[in-house]
């Protein structure tokens, strides 16, 4: 967790500044045009490629009169660097079978904001990490508070996906309080506050400061069990497609970047060689684990696992400082993660107890809908949603009957679990006002995705 000599800075900015070298290098950027689709090889055996996403069409699939259909990338080479759990890494790995040697990958939600803070409240280069508090001892997360330069704060909340009740909230943890003051009470006497209205970030965020961005992401928590295989015929994994996030530094910027280089490497090699069969990326997996990135996730790989047993996180904490302080890694052991998914570890709502979250308490803290206002996403109203109800054997199609499924299994078993756990408000079960007995609803409720929120920023900081 040492942050000495580390630079805070902002993502979003950096890559912006990185995708201007590239492209005075002669690299061709598609900024916002997403990949739809991979491309196969006659057979079916090789990806030689990546279809872009139609453009110009409404909520209904119809084009408008600016539809342009999506362009076809055709390459002897593709690399995959979309981030955590994206939609064309998800198809590259069930259909190559990546995932077969490794553990099942583990996520988590961060939910961020930047506060340009009271010149009395900041401290340039200051770096502060909590762990567990909000959440309860079962549950895995942690925050962090980043005092960047102009008076910049980035502050949030990460929560290990394979959290219990299905009544937490994300977003809520974040924000809102209970109504007691806190500030009177000794430490062992606190109540269990949400984030913000903690003492130590109430007065963070007092006098002349304003909150000026939002943002959410997921990120990869599994760790070097997790690691799929990396190469496949005609492409590869790079960077958080493949999951080389630090999980105990919280820090992933530098594994994704170097391993984009180590494929870059092998990519030159294997694109020189004059042959006809696919091209084999193998000598990328080899140089990953010859290289500093595995001996970095390797020291820590026991680090997260040690929190999935009945002692919680007081368990893990007394493991990982052992781990950490100590043994360094060098152990004979390696946990396993859960073979279970993350969804998996979801009680039924029956089993749980709903969390009373207060109301919000501006300016301090604030609903969802004022919180999306600071994203600066642009989306167009009638834009089709990306997102589906399907299952890993459904091929990508939505059927009436799977979405009538969807919303009786959330609604009933989980009552309706996806409109709280989104930091964006994507999902909501909301009343059947028309009272048709469609097969893509149930119980008087339906499913609706709003597009035009969803793939909001995240504003990331690095470090």
């Amino acid at each position: 967790m040492g942050n000495k000599g580390n630079y805070i800075l902002s993502l979003s900015q950096f890559t912006s500044w990185l995708g201007g070298i590239a492209e005075e290098l002669g690299v061709e950027l598609y900024p916002g045009f997403a990949g739809s689709s991979l491309l196969y090889s006659e057979d079916g055996h090789a990806v030689e490629g990546v279809r872009l996403n139609d453009v110009g069409i409404d909520r209904k699939g119809r084009p408008k009169d600016n539809f342009e259909p999506g362009m076809e990338f055709r390459a002897k080479l593709t690399l995959l660097a979309e981030g955590a759990r994206g939609s064309l890494t998800k198809t590259a790995v069930r259909r190559f079978d990546l995932q077969k040697d490794s553990d099942p990958q583990t996520y988590g939600f961060g939910v961020k904001e930047v506060w340009r803070v009271d010149p009395s409240q900041h401290r340039p280069g200051e770096v502060v990490h909590t762990m567990g508090w909000p959440l309860d001892t079962h549950t895995y997360g942690g925050g962090w508070v980043y005092h960047m330069a102009d008076g910049l704060v980035s502050l949030g909340l990460v929560i290990g996906l394979d959290y219990a009740n299905p009544y937490l909230s994300p977003y809520r943890e974040l924000q809102v309080s209970i109504n007691i003051n806190a500030h009177e009470l000794p430490l062992f006497l606190m109540p269990r506050q949400r984030m913000k209205h903690h003492p130590y970030f109430a007065k963070l965020l007092s006098g002349d400061s304003a909150r000026i961005a939002y943002g959410a992401r997921t990120l990869n928590e599994g760790g070097l069990q997790s690691v799929p295989k990396l190469h496949f015929p005609g492409g590869a994994l790079i960077g958080c497609s493949a999951g080389f996030v630090n999980i105990a530094k919280i820090k992933g910027t530098h594994n994704a970047m170097k391993t984009g280089m180590l494929a870059a490497e092998a990519a030159f090699d294997a694109l020189s060689a004059d042959s006809s069969d696919p091209v084999d990326m193998s000598a990328y997996e080899k140089a990953f684990k010859e290289s500093w990135v595995y001996s970095d996730l390797y020291e820590v790989r026991n680090l997260r696992p040690s929190f999935n047993t009945p002692l919680g996180i007081f368990g893990g904490i007394a493991y990982s400082g052992i781990d950490t302080l100590l043994l360094k890694g060098r152990t004979p052991w390696t946990f396993r993660n859960s073979r279970m998914t993350d969804a998996a570890h979801t009680h039924r709502a029956s089993q749980c107890t709903p969390i009373d979250y207060p109301p919000p308490q501006p300016p301090l803290s604030t609903d969802l809908m004022t919180a999306l206002t600071l994203t600066g996403t642009n989306h167009a109203e009638d834009q089709p949603p990306h997102l589906c109800v399907r299952t890993e054997e459904d091929d990508g199609v939505e059927s009436a009957e799977r979405r009538g499924e969807h919303v009786r299994v959330n609604v009933e078993e989980y009552a309706g679990l996806l409109g709280r756990a989104c930091p964006a408000g994507v999902y909501e079960y909301v009343d059947d006002e028309d009272g048709s007995s469609g097969k893509d609803r149930w119980g008087g409720k339906k499913l609706v995705i709003n597009a035009q929120v969803n793939s909001f920023p995240s504003h990331g900081i690095g470090r």
